[in-house]
């Protein structure tokens, strides 16, 4: 096909693709413990990491990255030490990263980074080196999920159950932030900064209207990830168009057509009950060893 002929438009399908699996594998957890937003808050805090790092002369993503991460560990202190207040404390913390963002972008007049390629996504700055880079994030995203998809799994369902079975959920949570903040920034060629978030909403969302257990639920949101961002470089390449954008139309089109045609609009999965019961015996069976102590 004379898509892929060229050599930019083959970074753009792999590195696509890649993001097209950890988006969804990422945001199954996020969405089902009504965390949805929390990409787009990211996405505002790593703006102001490129545009501080542009203004000081440093690489652009690197300086997202950190400046993500960092924030997303913020996040998660204030989520479980602040609960009552969380909402808004979070909700000042990411105007505050655009507000920073737009500080120093004006600041900036020796420029250093193509503003819009940031925002929306450009398949032109797509390097051998974000390739990788998307890749190495991948690898990690799976392995981290592989090894400790059930503990996982507790948490997104019944967390306080969760941390009295034992399970050290501060330290998943705060892995998970980690991995969700490193997808934000390292996902902003793509997709763009402002629409990174919807790649792990809009996949898992559809996956929900046919999905009949959580593991269905990650599967079918990395099969619709995988098609949406097939659809939308095809689309992006044709039309001369951010391939953010059609990629996220893409997406919201095929949710559409999941609700109108699925096989039904999303229950809880089954599994829930079963991991509640499971972690109710572990909390007995821990208050028993307490008062044997």
């Amino acid at each position: 096909m004379e898509m892929f002929e060229t050599e930019f438009m083959q970074r753009a399908w792999l590195a696509g693709l890649i993001v097209a699996v950890i988006c969804p594998l990422i945001g199954s957890f996020l969405v089902l413990r009504r965390q949805s937003m929390i990409g787009d808050g990211l996405g505002h805090i790593a703006f102001a990491g490129v545009a501080g790092g542009a203004l000081m002369g440093w690489q652009p993503v690197l300086s997202a990255a950190a400046v993500t991460v960092l924030g997303a560990l913020v996040i998660e202190w204030v989520r479980t030490r602040l609960a009552a207040f969380s909402e808004m404390i979070l909700a000042i913390f990411f105007y505050s990263g655009i507000g920073l963002a737009v500080v120093f972008t004006s600041m900036n007049r020796m420029g250093g980074f193509n503003l819009s390629s940031i925002l929306f996504g450009s398949l032109m700055t797509i390097s051998s080196s974000d390739l990788w880079i998307v890749a190495g994030l991948g690898i990690f995203a799976c392995i981290f999920v592989v090894l400790f998809y059930r503990p996982l799994q507790y948490l997104t369902f019944d967390e306080t159950s969760a941390r009295v079975a034992g399970l050290p959920a501060d330290r998943l949570n705060m892995w998970l932030a980690v991995l969700t903040a490193l997808t934000v920034a390292l996902s902003m060629r793509i997709v763009g900064l402002l629409l990174v978030s919807a790649m792990m909403v809009i996949p898992v969302a559809c996956a929900l209207q046919t999905a009949r257990s959580f593991a269905g639920t990650i599967y079918g949101g990395i099969a619709y990830g995988l098609v949406i961002v097939s659809g939308g470089l095809t689309l992006s390449y044709y039309a001369n168009l951010a391939p953010g954008g059609t990629i996220v139309l893409t997406g919201t089109c095929i949710f559409i057509l999941s609700c109108l045609f699925g096989r039904h609009f999303y229950q809880k999965p089954q599994a829930q009950e079963n991991l509640t019961a499971e972690c109710k015996i572990c909390r007995c069976r821990k208050e028993e060893q307490t008062d044997a102590s």
